[in-house]
């Protein structure tokens, strides 16, 4: 594919994959407007990848945490004291079961049936509301630490809408945990957490498919898709946290109801 196309591609991946206004309808709408060529799966897998190396790398204290509590849990005599880093990393497995069950069952039907501009349109339009007034009626209470299984598994049922073009896996995931009474802060880093397992699976299983393909890879293409997307996702993590607990959602709200009212009037 054309280095241009794969380098803004993977900028708008990067940018978008974390921020509430839904990467996948960027991904599907600018070759649509910019009459470009389809970009493929092996490129969707590579831009993946580098959006998953963004978070990992940026969430390691965390993930060093899950994975050091966990081991300490699993230790036959241990102390009793609370482990917070397993705590977190029941809720994130809790948080992935829903989406992981949706995309087996839906996954052709969403591919095929909902990839149209007036279903991102108004996915588009509704989620932002929602997630604006998820912003307004949350008493934001709550912190990371006051995560429970339960709001684990709500959360996870809200990230499996985001299967619908639209939607936005994080701003629902956002709006999941705002509704449940969690701060801005909080919401956000749990929903960053939640797209790991996510980004994976779905990776893993782009991957498969990506191997029964018979055309050669264009490695160079895809070496710049993973750089650019990783580096510009870790750039746009820290700066979107940032923005969320200084101004909230507002200005994404905004911009999603501007982009679904164009995409109505376009199409």
């Amino acid at each position: 594919m054309d280095c241009t196309h794969a380098f803004w591609l993977a900028l708008m991946q990067g940018l978008l994959e974390f921020l509430p206004i839904s990467s996948s309808a960027h991904l599907i709408l600018l070759p649509k407007v910019l009459d470009w060529e389809d970009q493929g799966l092996t490129f969707d897998v590579a831009v993946h990848v580098g959006t998953l190396l963004a978070v990992v790398i940026y969430f390691r204290r965390d993930l060093a945490l899950i994975i050091t509590d966990w081991f300490k849990a699993l230790m036959p005599k241990r102390e009793k004291v609370p482990l917070p880093g397993a705590a977190l990393g029941w809720a994130v497995i809790i948080g992935t079961l829903p989406v992981g069950a949706a995309g087996l069952v839906a996954k052709d039907w969403v591919e095929t049936a909902l990839r149209s501009p007036v279903v991102i349109a108004w996915a588009t339009i509704g989620f932002g509301v929602l997630l604006w007034l998820a912003q307004i009626l949350s008493p934001q209470s709550r912190g990371l630490a006051q995560l429970r299984k339960r709001d684990a598994l709500v959360v996870g049922l809200f990230q499996a809408l985001a299967l619908i073009p639209g939607t936005s896996r994080s701003g629902i995931t956002l709006t999941g945990g705002l509704l449940l009474g969690l701060d801005r802060t909080a919401s956000a880093r749990f929903s960053f957490l939640l797209s790991i397992p996510v980004i994976f699976l779905a990776g893993g299983l782009e991957t498969i498919e990506l191997f029964r393909l018979d055309v050669p890879p264009d490695w160079y293409s895809l070496g710049l898709g993973v750089a650019v997307s990783a580096l510009s996702a870790y750039g746009c993590i820290g700066w979107f946290l940032r923005l969320l607990e200084r101004v909230g959602v507002l200005p994404f709200v905004l911009y999603r109801l501007a982009l679904g009212a164009v995409l109505l009037y376009v199409f």
